[in-house]
């Protein structure tokens, strides 16, 4: 059998890992112990699986680093690849928030709704107000992605100092957006199980800032992998995976902002 770096093709024949099935494993665990919560009142199982799944997303990640760093697995067609896998990965996050964008329209214009009276936001809500924290947060998320272009721009340079700097600032600027909406959240004069304006406001920039916390992750993962020197100019694919995950999260936002808190606030009288 030739050696790996005497393979003659271009793809990667990944080896059998223990990941899948320790993964597979921890969701299991975690599924159980979501509905013993639900019965019986204890999370205990549900944190166990939780615990398992995350260990199965460290060891997973890091030998893919390693396949990613040895000069051998990934080629260019395997790139390819994998930029492929996050577009359409991306694409079907779209699709995700496109079904709460869904909901709230559906609920909010008069002539397609029959949970409203017309009178968006229901009467008795106070929404929150457009141009204090919300406006503030989307300069914050507007400002992140600058310095997430700019990083990823020096590092094409082979900058490795600038580029960490800029996801410095851009992983800086994702814990203020995080811990700012979590400000808004406690200050809300409305719960989520109030109705339909509340429900659907609370999941789609609910679920929205945990996808904040999940890229602001990724980007310090890459930040500390830049200070490692894993990324060069040809080959930065897992950089470039959390530049457009996070570009995704900006748009998102724009959208979030525009439909939920300024165009969903034209009714209110206060």
């Amino acid at each position: 059998m030739s050696s790996a770096s005497e393979q003659s093709h271009p793809f990667h024949m990944v080896k059998p890992s223990k990941w899948p099935f320790v993964g597979a494993v921890g969701a299991l665990v975690m599924a159980c112990g979501g509905i013993y919560y639900m019965s019986e009142g204890s999370l205990v199982g549900f944190f166990a699986g939780l615990a398992i799944v995350l260990y199965t997303m460290f060891g997973w990640w890091k030998d893919v680093i390693a396949e990613g760093n040895n000069g051998v697995d990934h080629t260019e067609t395997v790139r390819h690849g994998l930029r492929i896998g996050m577009v359409l990965f991306i694409v079907s996050e779209v699709m995700f928030f496109f079904a709460f964008f869904w909901a709230y329209f559906g609920a909010s214009i008069p002539m397609l709704s029959r949970a409203t009276t017309g009178i968006w936001p229901p009467e008795g809500i106070v929404p929150l107000e457009t141009w204090d924290l919300p406006f503030l947060n989307t300069l914050i998320l507007l400002t992140s992605g600058a310095t997430v272009t700019y990083a990823h721009h020096a590092i094409q340079k082979g900058d490795h100092k600038r580029c960490a700097t800029g996801l410095l600032l851009t992983v800086i600027l994702g814990v203020i957006f995080t811990t700012t909406q979590a400000y808004e959240y406690a200050h809300a004069t409305f719960t989520f199980d109030q109705d339909i304006y509340t429900s659907t406001f609370y999941l789609a920039t609910g679920f929205h800032g945990f996808h904040v916390i999940v890229g602001t992750i990724f980007l310090a993962v890459c930040y500390f992998r830049t200070l490692k020197g894993h990324f060069t100019p040809e080959q930065h694919i897992g950089f470039e995976a959390a530049a457009w995950y996070w570009h995704f999260v900006d748009v998102v936002w724009l959208f979030l902002f525009v439909s939920v808190y300024w165009w969903g606030s034209f009714g209110y009288e206060g």
